[in-house]
């Protein structure tokens, strides 16, 4: 159970208040009375001393006033105890016989001696008669004359009775008004705690928006600085530190993908090499064990040994060229070309393919068309897009390549007729060795490159490129700039 450190603090300054003001109860108790005792009695020496001065038998009044202030009764008389010359008492009959009584040893066994010296004796005496204990001095004046003074002990007791209950009195009420002080004064020192306390329950669920706005100059605010300071380098460390956790998680991510890529790109090589590899040592074997004698069977062996290389070397030089790309060693070369008479020689470089395939081609651009590039990697773009066009010709066998111009952008696209591109496959075929039908590709020897070095060129470019289904056919695009922008 929760324990409140206000009621600790007040509980135990309540306690301590207690526990002194009842040791001072007890003392005063046991000790007190012993106090007003030789209080009285150095009352009772004064006045002897006092009297020891006088000039004369009778007492001054300053004299008789001490005596009176002091409660004090006292009486002088002659050597032979035979007159009294001096006392404030009403009846000094009484007095001097009282003084008679005790120096001639007639009060032994109803008193006990508190002091004594060569001059005077204190002693603590019951009044037989009226029944009252006095503390009383007597003694011998310097000029022969007897003296007694006394005060009555009972007095002294009830004043110590008094004092110990008033101050008992007043103990408890100081508890009662030190309690409800305190209450209180905890209540001011025990906020700040508190609202440190909800702060670092704050801080340990990572919020760092708690500061400490109780301020004070004491230890307590010195405290509630020093979680505002960790609180805010806390924040820093944690942001930091999820930052960096992010940097690792991509980095191993980009890891894992790469390591993937890695072994995805393996795979598809030694899937690409392996057929050609086992073409080219399965007809070099029959050639060298002359398994056909004729002229024209060596002449085929060797026409597939060495269109299978072609394909193999095809294969090796787009790859050196996408590694080229996305690792960023071919450098553009930027400069402003003509578009259209690029196309036409594109064109012209494929006339042997248009013509086996019996292509209709058509082009929708008015030359000149100025465009921002590198104009030997733009060629190559259109030369993959339009041999990719005429690979896969069906239908009326139409290519159809269109240039459009638009706030500043020059949208390349040839579309050729044929079947559509399976929607699931649309967004794959950039990547590398990837081949919506794997048999066709195989038979025109396609590797599955060709686009993505098309992806990697307009990357580079900071352009676009894209393909688009349409219900006869397939239009691959691609854009440039036409514009001058620094």
């Amino acid at each position: 159970m929760k324990k409140s450190l206000r009621k600790k603090i007040a509980l135990t300054f309540i306690l301590i208040m207690a526990m002194f003001i009842a040791m001072i109860g007890v003392f005063e108790y046991f000790f007190v009375d012993g106090y007003y005792m030789r209080v009285k009695m150095n009352k009772l020496v004064d006045s002897y001393n006092m009297a020891n001065e006088a000039d004369s038998d009778t007492m001054p009044e300053s004299f008789n006033k001490f005596a009176n202030i002091n409660n004090l009764t006292y009486g002088i008389t002659d050597a032979n105890i035979s007159r009294v010359l001096d006392t404030n008492s009403r009846n000094s009959s009484t007095m001097s016989g009282r003084l008679f009584g005790v120096i001639m040893g007639k009060e032994e066994g109803n008193y006990a001696k508190v002091k004594e010296t060569e001059k005077y004796s204190v002693i603590r005496i019951q009044d037989r008669f009226a029944g009252i204990e006095y503390l009383e001095l007597y003694g011998t004046l310097e000029n022969g004359d007897y003296y007694l003074v006394l005060t009555p002990a009972q007095s002294i007791a009830e004043a110590a009775q008094i004092s110990v209950r008033y101050y008992l009195y007043l103990g408890f009420l100081a508890i009662v008004i030190g309690a409800i002080s305190i209450w209180f004064v905890t209540k001011r020192i025990v906020e700040p705690i508190l609202e440190l306390n909800s702060l670092s329950k704050r801080m340990a669920d990572l919020d760092f928006d708690a500061h400490y706005t109780s301020g004070g100059e004491d230890e307590i605010g010195e405290l509630g600085k020093n979680f505002n300071v960790m609180s805010d380098k806390l924040e820093t460390a944690v942001s930091d530190l999820k930052s960096a956790n992010a940097r690792l998680e991509r980095d191993i991510a980009e890891k894992i993908q790469i390591d993937e890529m890695r072994k995805e790109f393996l795979g598809n090589v030694s899937h690409e090499l392996k057929t050609p590899i086992a073409l080219i040592q399965g007809y070099a074997e029959g050639l060298k064990d002359n398994v056909n004698d004729d002229p024209e069977s060596r002449d085929f062996y060797c026409d597939v040994i060495i269109d299978e290389s072609k394909k193999m070397n095809h294969m090796v030089r787009q790859l050196l060229t996408l590694n080229q790309l996305e690792n960023g060693n071919d450098q553009l070369s930027m400069e402003r070309f003509e578009l259209v008479e690029l196309i036409n020689g594109a064109v012209a470089h494929e006339k042997l393919m248009i013509e086996q395939k019996k292509a209709r081609i058509i082009l929708n651009a008015k030359a000149p068309i100025y465009v921002w590039g590198d104009e030997f990697k733009i060629e190559e773009v259109i030369t993959n897009y339009l041999t990719n066009a005429l690979n896969h010709l069906e239908g009326d066998d139409r290519i159809e390549i269109t240039c459009t111009e638009k706030d500043g952008i020059v949208t390349t696209t040839v579309f050729n007729s044929g079947k559509p591109i399976p929607e699931e496959s649309l967004d794959k075929i950039w990547e590398k060795f990837y081949k919506v039908d794997k048999a066709r590709t195989r038979a025109y020897g396609g590797s599955g490159i060709g686009l993505s070095i098309v992806k990697a060129i307009m990357d580079a470019h900071q352009q676009k490129c894209w393909a688009t289904n349409y219900k006869n056919g397939v239009a691959f695009s691609f854009t440039l700039e036409s514009k001058v922008e620094i």
